[in-house]
C-alpha cells in the first residue's frame, strides 16, 4: 500500500491500537478482534516478545486488510526490521531525527514521540508525518493538546498515553487528529480470559465517540 493511502487512513479512522501483549500469538490474536472492530492499523509494540514474527505473519495473512505498524521503536536498526518484515508505520516514544529519516528512505509513516512544544516542532521540521504527544493525560490531557495547537496548529498531533473512552471526544474536540490507544483498548483482564470480544466492541466503541466528536 502506497504511504499516502496508509496516511489517509490513519487520519479517517482516527484510531491507533498499540498492542503491547506478552507474546506474538497475543498479538496475532488481538489484531483478529481488533479487525474485527473495524480497525485496519494495528500497532505492534516492540516490547512484544517475537513483535517481528508477528508483524511478519500478519503482513502474509491480512495483505491489506491490516495496516501493520512498529510501534516502541527506539532506533534505526529496529525500525529497518520491522519494516522489512512488513510494517508500513513507525511509532517511537521519543524523538530520534535518525529514525525519521530511516522512514522516508523506506516511504513509511512515521510518528516520533514528543512533550514539549520544542520537541513538536523539531520533530515537525525533520519530517514526521505526524506528532506522537507522550504522555498525553499527564501531559494534561486535551487542554494540553489545545494549547499546543493555538502557536501551532499546521502540526497533526497524537495524544497516546492515558487515552480513554471518556476523553477520546475531548482529546478529538481539542484538535488531535489521531489517537492511540493502548491498555484501555486492549484489555488485559480479556486477553487473559479469552474474551476477546471485549476487544472488538472495545475497538467500536472508541469509533463510535470520534465519528460523534467529528460530527459525523
Amino acid at each position: 500500500m502506497e504511504k499516502r493511502e496508509v496516511f489517509n487512513r490513519m487520519v479517517s479512522e482516527g484510531l491507533i491500537p498499540i498492542v503491547r501483549v506478552s507474546s506474538a500469538q497475543e498479538a496475532i490474536d488481538v489484531a483478529g478482534a481488533i479487525k474485527e472492530g473495524g480497525v485496519s492499523l494495528i500497532e505492534i509494540t516492540m516490547t512484544v516478545q517475537g513483535a517481528i514474527d508477528a508483524i511478519k505473519e500478519l503482513t502474509q495473512k491480512y495483505k491489506d486488510e491490516i495496516i501493520m505498524g512498529a510501534g516502541t521503536v527506539l532506533d534505526p536498526e529496529t525500525g529497518r526490521a520491522a519494516l522489512l518484515a512488513g510494517a508500513q508505520f513507525i511509532v517511537s516514544p521519543t524523538l530520534n531525527i535518525d529514525l525519521i529519516q530511516l522512514a522516508h528512505r523506506y516511504s513509511a509513516v512515521v510518528i516520533p514521540g514528543t512533550m514539549t512544544p520544542t520537541e513538536i516542532l523539531t520533530a515537525w521540521n525533520a519530517g514526521a508525518d505526524m506528532v506522537k504527544v507522550f504522555p498525553a493525560a499527564q501531559l494534561g490531557g486535551p487542554e494540553y493538546i489545545k494549547a499546543i495547537r493555538g502557536p501551532l496548529p499546521q502540526i497533526l498531533l497524537v495524544p497516546t498515553g492515558g487515552v480513554n473512552l471518556q476523553n477520546a471526544s475531548a482529546f478529538i474536540k481539542a484538535g488531535a487528529t489521531t489517537l492511540a490507544v493502548g491498555g484501555e483498548l486492549v484489555d488485559k483482564k480479556a486477553i487473559k480470559e479469552k474474551k476477546l470480544h471485549v476487544i472488538t466492541e472495545n475497538t467500536r466503541a472508541f469509533l463510535k465517540a470520534i465519528r460523534e466528536a467529528r460530527g459525523k
